[in-house]
């Protein structure tokens, strides 16, 4: 029996918060900053450290000071981090945002690999995200009404679009607007401009396709201007290990300073979230392991609002589970868990260009191109549902390219000097259909390193995302031809799932209690108090980068539960 110890104000009385928010990523800072500038007394929960951006960030480290450059401490990361290694900005320098995977183990089926890359830390993976941020549209929101796969949203884009205006307004979005039905246009900066390979390619893919297919800047939670008191991007490159001008936006840079400056908000780093506490239908709290000292202790609250992420809030409700709700807390519908979804990536084309030699770019621009989905918009493909959308960029490649040109000596490293020709790479980002066997439960035989029983994903790709990968490169390629390129190759191999790190879907919204474990304002059908606020969220995964839709969603969900506590309805 673990002995626990319940918090209490001077004097010896327990103390109850308005609210308890579990996680400080992309979502748990938006909750914090929305429940405490409407006055509630909030306790925020972080699982890992404390991060101190003057002291942590280290975008500005020159590489040349680390021991391997920069790049990666092979050993170390074999040993300890061989998941988080798979990502490409668990570099030497940024290593330290991403957990420790002999710590934080899960097991999955073995010819079923999932990646799972996370970050505990104060403002989780919203230091290292990409930070692509795109709208979905009523195609994605109506899409199970249209063609019976899945379950309908409870919400339509006119529910959502006042709080994708809020969360744009505060956050700053750079962006072009396109005007186009399946990717709705915000409130948007001005866009990082398109370098001149890539407007020569967004003209030349409107004109072979008669404006269907479009090519615009990406939309991204990059400062194009000063604002909200934070400076623009100075294009000086490796996000993922921080921004010192808060120029991008994360929980880190924005959302809890925010909340901090209302004098409502207790943050408490290194408390790992045991389970969501219950009695008598309402949730009452959370118990939680300090990271450091393993100490229990009981935090209690009106309303608990997980925002862990995807895989570790189906995780919290699992292990919640009590003599009320068997399988897991809120879980009558038997759905916490299932219809998890990620991204089909790195599927796409590349090639090489002639011309523009007298044309360079500025500086490392912490973004690139985007072309909309295009798919499955009015007329239905034979062979799939849904849809995908392009990343990509054209660059000059720069003297990292000596590593694979032939040459040596004084004529390799003067060429080295010059900037090469020009490439275009685009890869596709595609929609994955929920599944129910698509899954994470308790295994019962894994623990992690507080003792807390672990994950066991089970996730795999279906016909239909298989299909549209296929047609993914082979369209690539078509309009890379389209634009002029030669050379080109074909990418036709994606990532297995959970490195797209675009997971969700463990406890759906929905319109029926029966199937789905939230309902529209991201509260738990079965248990009033309680709301979940991120991925696990979403009923569907459109094709789009979906950090902005959880920043909506959640804004909304606050503003809900501010007034629901105000009409004492809860």
């Amino acid at each position: 029996m673990i002995a626990r110890r319940p918090e209490r104000r001077p004097g010896g009385a327990r103390k109850v918060y308005d609210a308890i928010v579990v996680g400080t990523g992309i979502t748990g800072g938006w909750a914090a900053k929305e429940l405490t500038e409407a006055g509630l007394d909030t306790l925020v929960l972080e699982a890992g450290p404390m991060i101190v951006p003057e002291r942590d960030y280290v975008e500005h480290v020159p590489p040349y000071e680390q021991p391997f450059r920069g790049l990666r401490d092979r050993r170390r990361q074999r040993d300890r981090q061989k998941v988080q290694s798979r990502c490409y900005a668990c570099d030497e320098l940024a290593e330290k945002f991403f957990v420790d995977d002999v710590d934080n183990p899960y097991t999955t089926p073995k010819d079923q690999p999932f990646d799972w890359i996370r970050g505990r830390q104060v403002g989780g993976k919203s230091i290292m995200w990409a930070r692509q941020s795109y709208r979905l549209s009523d195609l994605d929101f109506g899409a199970a009404e249209r063609d019976g796969i899945g379950i309908d949203w409870p919400l339509r884009y006119a529910d959502l679009a006042p709080w994708y205006d809020h969360v744009e307004s505060f956050a700053g979005i750079s962006g072009r607007a396109e005007q186009l039905g399946q990717l709705p246009d915000g409130r948007f900066l001005p866009a990082m401009p398109l370098n001149c390979v890539e407007e020569h390619a967004r003209q030349a893919i409107g004109e072979r396709w008669g404006g269907v297919r479009v090519l615009t800047p990406g939309r991204t939670a990059v400062l194009t201007q000063a604002h909200n008191g934070r400076a623009a991007c100075h294009y000086c490159g490796p996000c993922h290990r921080g921004c010192i001008t808060r120029s991008y936006f994360s929980s880190l840079n924005a959302t809890l300073p925010a909340a901090e400056a209302t004098g409502n908000m207790t943050l408490r780093p290194n408390s790992v979230v045991r389970q969501v506490d219950w009695s008598d239908g309402r949730a009452t709290g959370v118990t939680v392991i300090d990271r450091e000292s393993h100490d229990v202790v009981e935090f209690r609250a009106r309303v608990v609002v997980v925002a862990a992420s995807t895989l570790e809030s189906a995780r919290i409700l699992l292990n919640s589970a009590n003599s009320e709700f068997t399988e897991g807390l809120g879980n009558s519908s038997g759905a916490v868990g299932r219809y998890l979804m990620d991204h089909t990536m790195s599927v796409g084309a590349a090639g090489a260009f002639d011309g523009w030699s007298d044309q360079s770019y500025f500086g490392r621009r912490p973004n690139g191109a985007y072309i909309a989905r295009f798919r499955n918009v009015t007329d239905q493909h034979p062979d799939f549902v849904r849809g995908y959308g392009y990343q990509g960029s054209a660059y000059r490649p720069d003297w990292n390219r000596g590593t694979s040109e032939a040459g040596f000596g004084a004529t390799l490293k003067e060429r080295l000097t010059r900037p090469g020709d020009w490439r275009m790479s685009i890869g596709a980002w595609g929609e994955c259909l929920p599944y129910a066997d698509n899954r994470a439960m308790i295994d019962p035989a894994v623990v992690d390193a507080w003792g807390i029983p672990a994950l066991r994903i089970s996730m795999r790709w279906r016909q239909n995302e298989l299909v549209m990968q296929q047609d993914a490169a082979e369209q690539a390629a078509e309009m890379l031809a389209a634009a002029g390129a030669k050379n080109i190759e074909m990418r036709t191999v994606g990532t297995p799932p959970g490195l797209c790190i675009h997971e969700m879907g463990t406890a759906r919204m929905g319109r029926d209690p029966r199937t789905s474990v939230l309902n529209g304002f991201n509260q738990s059908w079965d248990v009033p108090n309680l709301f979940v606020v991120d991925g696990a969220a979403m009923t569907s995964s459109a094709c789009q980068n979906p950090s902005l839709t959880y920043m909506a969603l959640t804004a909304r969900a606050c503003d809900h539960i501010v007034g629901r506590l105000k009409r004492f309805e809860m």
